[in-house]
């Protein structure tokens, strides 16, 4: 079952939260699985059940600590409002150093990845570009992605995005990624919106979902997963 540990972040010491699942059967790496602005919902959850199942030690940080310490929210207006005050409340760098003590936590035990969603898509771009110890990054509909988009990455990354999705033009993200780095597999899914990893979701096909998360796991074993 998971457990909720602590981390301390070595930038400014504070101590956050995380979701922390060991792996079943032979461990094949970590994962840090970042959320969307909700906090650690029941979506998240589930994803840390999934990547457990695969035979990955999952983290989920609960980003928002310095801001509420636990924090989650509806998928609503309410939600949402709260969330994106959050997220730009805390900002880059202190959540550039919580996944870092999340690397750290788990590099000693083999390869680790990232991956996120909404504005955790966005963050393991900005961890592929900037921090230290990432063996691979899988980039779900990030928001600022394609702002990013030039920045220099020292790991690969594969990005999965909806064609259907309202708030990212995902065909524009695909181009300003692959004018920057062509390397880089940028999948866009035709049958899904935003949030399509989120089974049930309105915007999310079952089939785009589980075909994301096989490329992620192929991606993954590319860059080291046993």
């Amino acid at each position: 079952m998971p457990e909720i540990i602590t981390l301390t972040a070595a930038h400014d010491g504070f101590g956050f939260t995380a979701l922390h699942a060991q792996p079943q059967g032979a461990r094949k790496g970590g994962v840090i699985v970042i959320q969307e602005i909700f906090g650690l919902d029941q979506y998240i959850q589930e994803d840390v059940a999934r990547w457990a199942a695969r035979g990955f030690e999952v983290l989920a940080p609960s980003m928002f600590d310095r801001q509420e310490k636990g924090f989650t929210a509806g998928h609503d207006e309410a939600g949402f409002a709260t969330g994106v005050t959050y997220a730009k409340a805390n900002g880059p760098d202190n959540a550039m150093g919580d996944i870092q003590a999340c690397i750290d936590f788990l590099k000693d035990r083999g390869p680790v990845f990232v991956v996120g969603y909404c504005y955790g898509g966005t963050m393991a771009w900005l961890a592929a570009a900037r921090l230290q110890g990432l063996s691979a990054a899988s980039s779900y509909y990030g928001g600022q992605v394609v702002g990013m988009a030039k920045f220099e990455l020292k790991a690969p990354v594969i990005v999965h995005l909806g064609a259907n999705d309202p708030h990212i033009p995902a065909e524009e993200v695909k181009a300003a990624i692959w004018t920057a780095h062509p390397e880089v597999p940028v999948h866009v899914y035709e049958n899904s919106g935003h949030g399509f990893n989120n089974d049930g979701r309105p915007d999310s096909d079952l089939a785009d979902a589980e075909l994301a998360r096989e490329r992620t796991v192929a991606f993954f074993a590319e860059h080291g997963a046993a």
